[in-house]
């Protein structure tokens, strides 16, 4: 007989491979649906009509839409995302260094955001209804409020043009320590860190508060043990599953939603590669940079499911 963890993870992991290959479909038919035909912006309108067709001919254009889509999807599972139409490069390596410096991004952004948020709800938990927990709910829900390329263009004129405390430009290239590369990025980890942070410790308090409700607590209560170990030993533990899947909601966030971030910092990153090549036209960029981000998104979601089916003692010992 199958374990029910194993028979849950297995069914958690086939649905987000289901998700990845309709992402994969609305991906592709988004782009070909787009106004406007492929081969005249590449070639400008003086293009005449018989180097459009031979254009149109040479990227394969003319060739029904099911079938351009099985040869792109066939091409991806061999690790072939295609070739840039623009400079003819290869997408898959050109897209890796630029994906490796938005993980790098994400990553500081979940270090710091991540602790920070079960810190300030455990705070908000222990001192409810008092000038400690309002004052962290109007904070984080300012932050949740205003648009992330707001915040970014209001950090850069206090800490940027005003004190000149951070760079205003998030540059970064091979030779830099890591050091250099943590002050260089400083300001769009704050703008990401300010983006994320209201979710996860809202979510956090809420999590932990549902818990208070709970009769074990009550008990803890009465053994004498102080406010903070009851919430940090006994509620946060129990809350762990509502608090991861937001976690890793965030987390997903931090790796698709930086488009915007890494705009108006300038950052060589998947979101700035992926704008660039829009204006452009470039379809098979635009193809590849949406289903890795797509992957990414349901990559996380698989693993917070599987982490809070874990995390759950009664599906562990279902007996």
């Amino acid at each position: 007989m199958v374990h029910p963890v194993v028979k849950l993870v297995a069914q958690r992991i086939a649905l987000g491979l289901l998700l990845l290959i309709a992402a994969s479909v609305l991906i592709f038919v988004g782009t070909m649906v787009l106004p406007g035909d492929v081969a005249q912006s590449i070639l400008g309108q003086s293009a005449t009509p018989e180097t459009l067709a031979n254009l149109r001919e040479e990227l394969g254009l003319n060739v029904p839409p099911v079938t351009r889509y099985l040869n792109w999807a066939w091409g991806v599972l061999h690790g072939d995302l295609g070739t840039a139409l623009t400079n003819g490069k290869d997408i898959a390596e050109a897209m890796g260094k630029r994906l490796g410096n938005t993980l790098f991004l994400a990553f500081w952004a979940a270090v710091i955001a991540v602790p920070l948020a079960i810190t300030l709800g455990l705070i908000s938990v222990r001192y409810r209804n008092r000038w400690p927990d309002k004052l962290i709910s109007i904070v984080t829900l300012a932050t949740i409020s205003v648009p992330e390329f707001l915040l970014g263009y209001i950090s850069v004129y206090f800490l940027s043009v005003k004190f000149r405390l951070f760079p205003s430009l998030a540059t970064v290239f091979d030779g830099m320590t890591l050091g250099e590369r943590l002050f260089a990025i400083s300001m769009p980890v704050l703008v990401l860190v300010l983006a994320v942070l209201g979710h996860m410790m809202r979510m956090t308090r809420a999590a932990i508060l549902n818990v208070l409700e709970s009769a074990y607590i009550e008990t803890a209560e009465l053994k004498g043990l102080s406010p903070f170990a009851i919430i940090a030993k006994h509620a946060l533990p129990n809350a762990i599953a509502p608090v991861v899947n937001v976690v890793m909601l965030n987390l997903a966030y931090l790796v698709v939603g930086v488009v915007v971030v890494e705009v108006v910092f300038v950052y060589p990153g998947m979101g700035q590669y992926l704008v660039d090549h829009v204006a452009k036209r470039d379809v098979p960029v635009v193809q590849a940079c949406g289903l890795v981000f797509a992957a990414i998104y349901i990559g996380l979601n698989i693993l917070a499911d599987v982490i809070s089916i874990l995390a759950n003692p009664r599906l562990r010992h279902p007996k």
